[in-house]
């Protein structure tokens, strides 16, 4: 309880609020070419000293009291307690999606806030991993990656990027281990499919699908995005039609690749039995074929043997408005989180995970089935997200507010140090 009730002296006794607001300007202050704007920012450094200094000699650890409360809320450092209280260690690697965790189009006008930012820097500094962990191209991540932290983090040898949802880990300043194609450990089988479906699928595509879609410029996995802006109505309608010819396109193809024996087992065709396996495996997936009138004629037990175990390692994934996509179960964000975890060196993890998607959530699971870390997420995420991280350790925060739970993580490992 000693910890407790220093917390409840910190945030009774001093005017923490204030001390963050001085904290967030002095850390956040903009580059200007400004004589009075600087005399501004010194002022505002040494009240935060003077501020912070009085808290250090109010306390035995008064340089981790100082530092929490000019970081976290009172809610944020009790949960923070709260947090070491039940795991008995602090983060020592953070595993981040970017898209609707990090940033979003709806809470940061698609920026990382400059304050999340900072806070990863923050982090960084301290010496801790950071693993960025998203769908998209390697090309996209290192780019808003350079340019929100900067080329030195990113080529720090402490940074690792999993992209397209784990089929490549790229972690500079590793040598021979930099980049590693996971994609390149899949069977021939599995990969001729995705050869063959990534060299028709454009050129296959209906008129309509050819003109208002494109394919991301991934290395693997088949992803068609809508030339209209996220989330809208249209690109809805779009994403819609391109997940049924996704379909139909992939049972086409695995039941191509096997038809001598397809032809004398089962009923129905390729298409068909990829629309019964995936509607039955995914319910949004379902629900688009029955609002599109695309409802499989066959069960899943009309599916041939050797069909359904090439669909078990064939992962289809749709997000609204967003993506249709074909990946490979056996490369997914566990196996790429792995890979750069064995990379940067951390032989017993506990990760701050952070996404909000179904690929997201495996990674959650993982990390909670292993004792290797904990998961927050925006509450804007899936529902079987939000449901895990409510059921574990209820770390959910407002839309573009990353920050927050980075504050509480932060806070967090300061009370870990004090042992």
């Amino acid at each position: 309880m000693e910890r407790y009730d220093a917390l409840y002296r910190l945030y009774d006794e001093f005017d923490a609020k204030t001390l963050r607001a001085y904290q967030d300007f002095v850390d956040l202050f903009p580059p200007v070419d400004s004589r009075v704007a600087l005399e501004h920012w010194q002022s505002a450094s040494e009240e935060l000293d003077q501020r912070k200094d009085e808290i250090r000699g109010a306390f035995d650890a008064g340089e981790t009291y100082a530092t929490i409360a000019a970081h976290a809320t009172r809610d944020q450092s009790f949960t923070a307690l709260d947090l070491y209280s039940k795991y008995g260690r602090g983060v020592n690697a953070l595993v981040l999606d970017v898209d609707e965790t990090l940033r979003s189009a709806g809470g940061t006008d698609n920026e990382i806030p400059r304050e999340t930012l900072h806070l990863l820097t923050e982090f960084h500094e301290n010496g801790m991993p950071i693993v960025v962990c998203t769908g998209q191209t390697l090309e996209n991540v290192k780019g808003f990656a350079i340019q929100g932290l900067g080329n030195e983090i990113v080529h720090s040898g402490n940074l690792s990027i999993v992209y397209e949802a784990g089929t490549g880990v790229f972690t500079p300043g590793h040598g021979a281990e930099t980049k590693r194609l996971l994609y390149e450990e899949l069977d021939d089988e599995i990969r001729n499919i995705f050869d063959t479906v990534r060299s028709q699928v454009l050129s296959s595509a209906p008129d309509e699908l050819r003109r208002c879609t494109h394919l991301q410029g991934n290395e693997f996995n088949v992803t068609m995005k809508p030339n209209f802006e996220t989330g809208s109505s249209r690109a809805v309608e779009i994403i819609d039609d391109a997940l049924v010819y996704l379909l139909d396109l992939l049972g086409g193809t695995v039941a191509e690749t096997g038809a001598e024996s397809n032809s004398e087992s089962g009923n129905g065709s390729g298409s068909d039995w990829a629309r019964a396996y995936y509607a039955d495996s995914d319910p949004e997936i379902r629900g688009v074929l029955e609002e599109q009138g695309e409802t499989p004629e066959n069960d899943v037990e009309a599916i041939p043997e050797e069909v359904q175990d090439t669909f078990d390692r064939i992962d289809v994934a749709y997000y609204e408005g967003d993506a249709a996509e074909i990946g490979s179960r056996e490369l997914n964000k566990v196996v790429g989180v792995k890979g750069a975890l064995d990379v940067l060196g951390i032989d017993d993890p506990f990760t701050l995970v952070m996404g909000d998607s179904k690929s997201d959530l495996r990674v959650m699971q993982w990390v909670d089935e292993t004792d290797a870390g904990i998961a927050a997420a925006p509450e804007h995420s899936s529902r079987d997200v939000l449901d895990h991280v409510v059921r574990t350790d209820e770390l959910v925060y407002d839309q573009g507010k990353a920050g927050d739970v980075l504050r509480t993580v932060y806070a967090m490992n300061r009370l870990a140090k004090l042992g």
